[in-house]
């Protein structure tokens, strides 16, 4: 597969400055960037981190759960 692509002028010079230092062709150089970038993609999608999944609340006050009937039943539009 071929892709054509316009890069700005500064990166186009410090990706052919980084090809020369590092001796390598610069399409090696392209395709090394866009493999590792590929490679460390996150996979999964993100969760709620450790410390909140590990909540418990705290046992001096009442569940959430108990103010269930206190709530306002939502308002159901009347479609016709």
């Amino acid at each position: 597969m071929q892709i054509t692509i316009d890069l700005p002028p500064d990166l186009e010079q410090d990706l052919l400055r980084q090809a020369e230092q590092s001796n390598v062709p610069l399409q090696t150089l392209i395709l090394q960037a866009l493999r590792q970038m590929t490679q460390t993609l996150p996979v999964s999608t993100p969760q709620w981190s450790k410390v909140i999944l590990s909540y418990e609340g705290s046992p001096d006050f009442p569940a959430f759960e108990s103010y269930r009937d206190e709530f306002l039943s939502p308002h159901e539009l009347e479609l016709f």
